[in-house]
């Protein structure tokens, strides 16, 4: 592996946890963001010449600690919380592995406070946490850069304005701030899955992210039932990555998927975790995508998959989160137990409730299987119309061809 790879490998991996550490010790989020990017600027230059530390991540730590150190040192302004990094030393948390996670999580918490806007908890997650660039925020939530920029700067004002500490809050504020952070984590993990519009359908390394981010929850509320469903969740979804794809890069759909391609480690991973948390009986909606996922994933062929049990387990999805999405992909599995025109029913009563591509498509699909082609293909064609990213464009657009359009 090259200089230049493995910093872009160390970029990713550690990038978030140098950034959380910097800002526990500065207080300032901005001047975190900025130091930490000199360092790995400064990695590159030194490490092609002076090989690659044995232990990088402390390095970076330390030479962005550094750079806050001498930007702080010019202002008199900064002087008490100079004295304040300066007093921590070098072997703080912030440079060990078992503290990193735990500043982390820290940075997870204060993104998701509930005095801001779900949209700005996310915008600044992806920003901070994941290191996501303004303008790929700006594509996921389909809004200018300009717009977006504006909006990370309001949070950031808002968490400094309102003083809103930087950790993770205490026992008694645990339950009311838990599931802000769990909806954070389960968005950033779909905008991975499927990537929110352009040439990519998937992002595998917010995946990666979000997955981390939640194995570190759970590490810290390893009670918390919820928690440990989504972790099991996104195991479970993730597993099948290597089969979404064909070698061009079109999407595959799960019942053509090759099974072989699955992560069976992560499936046994994910089944294990989400029984763990079934135990503790109190079920939520992370649990119970998760127990869908779980029917898909083992499965050893597609027409092995208990489609009247992921009917029934939609059913008590929809009671938990009554959204229109969610009864969209009931009816999907209403569709496979009980036929299509079951389906069609349930998915004409979301006519006015669901926008975007995923309705028309699925509409197609039953209509398609009940042998109303010309219908179908219209169908089919709305949804092209409306599909975010070229990838479904272009299956959307082979099941049209098999239908003569």
């Amino acid at each position: 592996m090259t200089v230049e790879a493995e910093v872009s490998e160390l970029f990713r991996a550690e990038r978030g946890r140098i950034v959380a550490t910097l800002i526990r010790l500065t207080g300032d989020w901005d001047l975190a963001e900025e130091c930490v990017q000199d360092a790995f600027a400064r990695a590159l230059e030194c490490w092609p010449r002076e090989g690659v530390p044995q232990r990088p991540g402390a390095w970076l730590t330390t030479t962005a600690r550094n750079r806050a150190l001498d930007r702080l040192r010019r202002s008199s302004v900064e002087a008490a919380k100079l004295r304040e990094v300066v007093a921590t030393p070098d072997d703080s948390p912030g440079v060990e592995d078992d503290g990193i996670g735990d500043d982390l999580l820290r940075l997870v918490f204060t993104c998701c406070h509930p005095a801001l806007t779900l949209e700005a908890r996310v915008a600044l997650t992806l920003r901070t946490v994941a290191g996501l660039t303004t303008p790929e925020i700006a594509r996921a939530f389909l809004v200018p850069e300009a717009t977006m920029a504006k909006r990370l700067v309001r949070a950031r004002q808002k968490i400094r304005n309102a003083r809103i500490p930087y950790r993770v809050p205490p026992a008694h504020l645990l339950p009311e701030r838990t599931g802000g952070v769990l909806g954070v984590l389960y968005l950033l993990f779909n905008e991975g899955y499927a990537a929110g519009g352009g040439a990519d359908l998937s992002r595998r390394d917010l995946c990666v992210e979000a997955i981390r981010l939640a194995r570190t929850l759970v590490a810290s509320m390893p009670d918390e039932p919820e928690a440990v469903g989504l972790l099991a969740l996104a195991l479970l979804q993730d597993s099948r990555r290597d089969a979404r794809f064909d070698h061009a890069g079109d999407l595959v759909p799960l019942d053509e998927q090759d099974r072989s391609r699955w992560d069976g480690a992560q499936v046994e991973e994910g089944v294990a975790l989400l029984d763990s948390a079934l135990r503790r009986g109190r079920p939520g909606p992370y649990q119970v995508q998760a127990a869908i996922a779980a029917c898909h994933a083992t499965a050893a062929r597609a027409r092995d998959t208990d489609w009247p049990q992921i009917a029934l387990l939609y059913g008590e999805l929809v009671k938990l989160v009554p959204s229109p999405v969610v009864r969209l992909n009931r009816a999907v599995a209403v569709a496979m137990a009980d036929g299509p025109a079951a389906g069609l029913a349930l998915v004409d009563d979301l006519a006015d409730e669901v926008t975007g591509h995923l309705l028309p498509a699925t509409r197609a699909d039953f209509l398609r299987r009940l042998g109303r082609g010309a219908e179908a293909l219209a169908a089919y064609e709305r949804a092209r119309a409306l599909a975010p990213t070229d990838a479904e464009r272009r299956h959307l657009t082979r099941l049209i061809g098999a239908l003569g359009g």
